[in-house]
């Protein structure tokens, strides 16, 4: 890698520079007098570290001595989502292919140091929603001054696993002219006296813990011979061993070679066949060739391994999907795919754009990068230079169960809004509360204009964002929402929430219970009557004549009255048989406060729970949301005593599937 894919990696102590922390979550069991401190993602050094004094911010910690007990901030970090199992619509064009490539994205998603563990103070952040062309997310970074080794944090986990996308720390072993120590290389691949590999088992130890999915091992710390190099490959196979037993996996990266210096490959071959039969995947480094890709999928295959276990490493930090790629060389589109995409910092998408960016541009420019320029996956541009995922690559979905409820809300907003009201004005980012999203942004259908179709960030029926249809449409318009795999039963309906903003619409839910019989072909649809005012309204429709059906898509099917301009606005989304309510958390307790700072800790809702809300009830009868979280803890700052308050009173509730929310729990804090 060349020193411009290090620029986030060199800038740990830049932490200072992430706004401050609205609401995070709470570590248990300590005294309510204890020190209020903001919990991080973690991160460590195999085990010596360096020399020195630690910069502003930043802890240095051994992964050698980590335990899950001493801990402080597991609570904070531990994501609570189960990996969704996903399946493959019927794909939305002739050209995405299904069991073929697939693709990895290394996301940096904050410095190494001084990440919140649980969201920021602020809508702008990498709030990746496109999950369905994913495979692996590898949470990318490290630096030589901070630390080598970082577990994601819970919202990334718990984002990624609802949408069925397994999520891999990384161990990063800088180059020299990057601060790397040879001898933290040597460090990680210690044996004990059993000739075992202590830090093999602290890493699978670490993701069990915490709730991910194993390891992205890149060693680039030249310097090494045949003696480092045999130990690294027996780390690796130690690795793999004890991660295969928890469910994890490994990922290795083509740099360290088998004799034991570094040397970049960019290919399968003699020199690192050996790491990559250890591994359960590859990236191959950016230097590959047309040729060197098509000989290593030959040698996988002669390896009796698959060709799309490589990953084609394509930088895209320095231009997104303004980058020039030998696509041909990785997914041609009239022969097989010879391997699978690696994509190095697509958050680019967000990062490229002035600092004056608002939620809605970074929307649109992560929409190019994965959908393509024509922005409907069902109608690829054949001329963009830029051959997007969606291009290539089937969709998956894991919309496969009742009840199933979507607010369409990104993970990110300017405010927060419960049932239509702003319950909070204080911009926020959380990937933990992100919902599952439509996976085909946008398909539409008509024989007329296309209305552009976009997450809207200027109100919401609950969350940060809603789904916003505008334009000038001169037919029917269908809009595809989600793909999905739902049993009708004999008391199953559809909830839609919904508001006419401009103009005047008739809407109407469309119901496909068939998948299409080709790729590219529109599904065929079940209109059904919802009634569209200028103000929020759920409307529910009984599936009755379809029991015993399977519902394939879920669409909504426009038609302006007027042929003026129009804007439709839709909140919500659920599919159910009988309205369930959460049973209620208990023992609410705040574990330790400084100021303003608090942290809450509180017992598990039984049964199933999405998420947790915290609010705070004003003397006036008002509630104020400071954060919503999965895990069972919280972090809140800043707080501020109002006029004539003695103490500060908090609620906490469960959240169920269908946003139906429990009986609150309560606390105090006396000023």
């Amino acid at each position: 890698m060349n020193p411009t894919r290090r620029t986030v990696l060199l800038a740990g102590a830049a932490a200072a520079l992430l706004p401050p922390l609205p609401a995070v979550a709470a570590a248990r069991g300590a005294d309510a007098t204890a020190t209020a401190t903001p919990p991080y993602a973690s991160y460590w050094y195999p085990d010596s570290l360096p020399s020195g004094t630690p910069g502003s911010g930043i802890t240095w910690r051994s992964l050698k001595s980590w335990t899950a007990a001493g801990d402080a901030d597991l609570a904070f970090n531990a994501a609570s989502v189960p990996l969704a199992p996903r399946f493959t619509p019927t794909p939305a064009n002739t050209t995405a292919r299904s069991g073929q490539a697939r693709v990895q994205s290394l996301v940096s998603f904050g410095p190494t140091s001084g990440n919140p563990s649980q969201g920021s103070a602020t809508a702008d952040y990498y709030a990746l929603t496109h999950w369905a062309y994913l495979d692996e997310l590898v949470f990318w970074g490290g630096s030589s001054g901070e630390g080598l080794i970082l577990a994601p944090n819970a919202p990334v986990v718990d984002a990624a696993h609802r949408h069925g996308v397994p999520v891999l720390g990384n161990v990063f072993l800088p180059p020299t002219a990057y601060g790397g120590q040879l001898r933290w290389t040597r460090d990680l691949v210690q044996k004990d006296a059993s000739g075992h590999y202590p830090l093999a088992a602290q890493l699978v130890a670490v993701a069990a813990a915490y709730g991910f999915d194993g390891w992205f091992v890149n060693a680039e710390t030249g310097g090494g011979d045949s003696a480092l190099g045999a130990d690294m490959l027996g780390f690796v196979k130690e690795l793999k061993a004890l991660a295969a037993a928890r469910g994890q996996r490994v990922t290795w990266y083509d740099a360290m070679t088998v004799n034991g210096p570094v040397s970049w490959q960019g290919a399968l071959n003699s020199q690192n066949q050996a790491f990559f039969q250890a591994a359960d995947d590859m990236f191959v480094d950016f230097r590959w060739t047309a040729g060197t890709l098509a000989s290593s999928g030959t040698k996988a295959a002669q390896l009796g391994r698959s060709r799309y276990e490589l990953w084609a490493g394509v930088d895209v930090e320095s231009n997104g999907s303004d980058t020039s790629v030998n696509w041909d060389a990785i997914v041609p589109t009239s022969k097989a795919q010879v391997t699978s995409i690696g994509f190095y910092r697509p958050e680019w998408t967000r990062n490229h754009l002035p600092a004056s960016r608002t939620p809605g541009d970074f929307h649109a420019a992560d929409d190019r990068f994965w959908t393509g320029r024509s922005l409907d996956p069902s109608r690829p541009d054949a001329a963009d230079p830029w051959r997007a995922p969606a291009v290539s690559v089937a969709d998956r979905s894991t919309v496969s169960a009742l009840p199933f409820a979507s607010t369409f809300n990104t993970g990110h907003g300017l405010r927060w809004y419960e049932d239509g009201a702003v319950t909070s004005d204080a911009p926020w980012n959380h990937l933990g509360l992100q919902d599952r999203l439509p996976s085909r942004r946008w398909v539409v259908r008509t024989e007329g204009q296309r209305p552009a179709v976009s997450f809207d960030f200027a109100d919401a029926w609950r969350g940060g964002s809603s789904v916003l249809v505008t334009g000038e449409p001169d037919e029917t318009v269908v809009v595809e929402l989600y793909a999905t795999q739902l049993p009708v039963g004999v008391n199953t309906v559809v909830e839609l929430t919904s508001r006419t903003d401009v103009g005047s619409v008739n809407v109407e839910l469309a119901v496909a219970t068939a998948e299409p019989r080709t790729p590219g072909e529109a599904p065929s649809y079940h209109y059904m009557p919802v009634n569209s005012v200028n103000s929020w309204q759920t409307v529910t429709i009984p599936l009755t004549g379809l029991a015993s059906r399977t519902v394939h898509t879920l669409a909504v099917r426009l038609t302006p009255s007027d042929g003026g301009p129009m804007a439709w606005r839709l909140g919500a989304l659920a599919v159910r048989d009988a309205p369930v309510t959460p049973a209620a958390p208990s023992d609410l307790r705040i574990t330790a406060a400084s100021g303003g700072d608090l942290r809450f800790a509180w017992t598990a809702a039984p049964g199933d729970v999405r998420q947790y809300t915290l609010h705070r009830l004003l003397p006036d009868g008002t509630r104020r949301f400071l954060g919503g979280t999965c895990q069972k803890a919280y972090f809140v700052s800043g707080l501020q005593p109002e006029q004539g308050e003695p103490a500060a009173r908090f609620e906490l509730r469960a959240v169920g599937e269908l946003y139906t929310s429990s009986a609150p729990v309560t606390v105090t804090h006396p000023w």
